[in-house]
């Protein structure tokens, strides 16, 4: 029999649940992703770091653990919430359970809540803090407690802490991977296209990076509010001087932008789920993308030489810049969606011949 749990939100609403997972109690950042699918890759994205997550889909769990698809090597999320977990996974590459996982990640979780009603308040006041309890009462001493939390170090608590690298069969490019909480899947596509690839921790130096030699440079996805990274912000405006092709995703795609003088926004309660139309500008062209981003690149604050590529269908934020006075570039969603969809995975494919034109 599981036990009682709750979700306390910092406006004092509790929801009762029953847990799962690991049996401890935790405070986060409440978010939600409407992916029907990827549950594993959520829950290993290191984007979610300091989040308690809240799966729209109602059943979660059906297909098991399968470490394969994982996108780290563990969970970064404080907490997981979904209406109904299934306890008995029916998949042929399937290699464990929901409960069994999150137990050992160390990752507490609660189920049986709507979670229709739970998304429905993160909608309309915003992004909230919340706490995963085992007792619904809450003094007001607690309750301050949870509306003081605030996410820190996200990117120095998921970054490698040294060098990797990758030979690519037949890799005739050199490509250094800044992981700021990277998704395993980047590297992957990247390999797969022919690239050695070589990734170093978020505080690597510009003149580290350029002493590689590499053909190109990709910046990673990653979590926490970007304009906390004034060292990396710096360190990204001096690469940008010695002219490498680069290619921000995410996180990435937000430093890039603020090294070039841009500013960021939190949004009220994010991007996340893998249905997000993301419109290009020069073409009309939608497409659906995987997204999962709590802040946004201020379009009006692009300097001259930066050229929003990609809006957002639903509020038209900035989702991608190109940029005129050096070859670089990059997008708000994941085009190395693992789950899906697959639609910008061309994007890769642009990177690489930027690359090779820079050769020549």
């Amino acid at each position: 029999m599981s036990r009682a749990a709750y979700l306390i939100l910092e406006n004092g609403t509790v929801f009762e649940g029953k847990a799962f997972g690991a049996e401890k109690e935790t405070t986060g950042e409440l978010v939600f992703t409407t992916a029907m699918t990827g549950y594993l890759e959520t829950l290993t994205d290191p984007s979610y770091y300091g989040q308690v997550v809240i799966q729209t889909f109602p059943l979660i769990g059906n297909y098991g653990v399968i470490p394969a698809d994982f996108e780290s090597d563990s969970p970064s999320l404080k907490g997981y919430i979904v209406r109904e977990w299934c306890q008995v996974p029916s998949n042929f590459r399937c290699e464990g359970d929901l409960d069994t996982f999150l137990k050992e990640s160390g990752i507490p979780g609660i189920y049986g809540i709507d979670t229709r009603a739970l998304t429905r308040i993160v909608r309309e006041y915003g992004v909230l803090n919340c706490k995963i309890s085992y007792s619904p009462d809450v003094t007001k001493e607690e309750l301050d407690e949870i509306k003081n939390y605030v996410i820190t170090e996200a990117v120095e608590s998921t970054t490698i802490k040294e060098k990797e690298h990758f030979d690519a069969e037949n890799g005739d490019l050199n490509v250094v991977l800044m992981d700021f909480g990277a998704k395993h899947n980047i590297g992957r596509e990247l390999v797969k296209r022919g690239c050695n690839l070589t990734v170093v921790p978020a505080h690597t130096t510009a003149e580290e990076i350029k002493a590689m030699n590499p053909d190109g440079v990709m910046l990673s996805n990653g979590p926490g509010d970007p304009s906390d990274n004034t060292e990396i912000i710096a360190e990204l405006k001096k690469l940008c001087d010695f002219g490498i092709p680069t290619f921000g995703i995410c996180l990435g795609h937000q430093l890039l932008a603020l090294s070039q003088g841009a500013k960021t926004e939190k949004l009220k309660y994010g991007h996340r789920g893998a249905n997000q139309p993301a419109k290009e500008v020069e073409t009309g062209r939608v497409y659906i993308t995987s997204q999962n981003h709590g802040y946004a690149v201020v379009s009006d604050s692009m300097p001259e030489n930066g050229k929003v590529s990609f809006v957002n269908g639903n509020d038209n934020t900035c989702e991608g810049v190109n940029y005129t006075n050096m070859p670089a570039f990059s997008v708000q969603f994941h085009p190395e969606a693992c789950g899906g969809p697959h639609d910008t995975a061309f994007l890769f494919d642009r990177f690489i011949e930027l690359m090779k034109n820079n050769r020549k």
